[in-house]
């Protein structure tokens, strides 16, 4: 199976979990900040619908790495983070099992995003179940196209569900407000690990058969180092 290169994200949704976990990974972090992307934002249900978390930046220069782009603390937004995020998953099957695991990224000052969204991928691999040791950083730039594995750098972003997940492979699963709207797709694996607790790592492991990466693949790649993610 050829390696997957995937952008840098926040509390990234459930599908970007489920590539993260098929193979050899590498999380890019030398291309240019692009703020209509996963990087500093996360969608989760609450009981007006969905509501997008973000983690305000400094105000990057025109270009500016990924890898560079620092948090911004000029307002509360760690406490407005885990507010809303209590208030939405408080009632679910499993918040209160991991809240302690969660509560201490709302409280910390991470200088660099990359930083606070490297560690929080950290810790949802492991409460997965998962080794993320192995993860790899992009060591250069490479442009799209001129890459040899599969290239999710433009397919994982807000406002467009572009990561195309083959039908039998989206199987619903309890969410808090579903009775309200239905299940919903594309939110934060948050959502998920809060919902289905130690079951969110089935789930995961049945959304990502070798079909559905042949399908998200263009041809395109990168030569960027990566390695194979160990399950326990």
């Amino acid at each position: 199976m050829n390696g997957i290169l995937l952008p840098p994200a926040y509390l990234a949704p459930a599908e970007y979990y489920s590539f993260l976990i098929s193979g050899r990974c590498t999380v890019e972090q030398y291309a240019n900040y692009n703020r209509h992307t996963y990087a500093n934002r996360c969608d989760i249900l609450t009981a007006d619908g969905v509501h997008a978390l973000t983690v305000p930046v400094e105000k990057p220069r025109e270009k500016t790495l990924i890898r560079d782009i620092r948090i911004s603390y000029s307002s509360k937004w760690q406490q407005t983070h885990w507010r809303t995020l209590c208030a939405a998953y408080l009632s679910s099957p499993f918040f209160e099992y991991y809240q302690d695991d969660f509560a201490p990224f709302f409280s910390r000052r991470f200088t660099f995003l990359l930083d606070l969204d490297m560690e929080l991928q950290s810790l949802i691999l492991s409460l997965l179940g998962f080794r993320a040791e192995n993860i790899r950083l992009s060591d250069h730039y490479a442009p799209a196209g001129k890459i040899n594995i599969i290239d999710m750098r433009e397919r994982i972003v807000p406002k467009k569900n572009s990561v195309s997940l083959h039908e039998e492979s989206i199987v619903p699963y309890y969410q808090v407000f579903s009775g309200r709207f239905g299940f919903t797709a594309g939110l934060s694996i948050v959502d998920m690990l809060f919902n289905l607790g130690n079951e969110s790592r089935l789930y995961l492991m049945r959304m990502r058969p070798d079909a559905l990466l042949a399908a998200a693949s263009s041809g395109q790649g990168t030569d960027a180092e990566s390695r194979d993610i160990n399950i326990f």
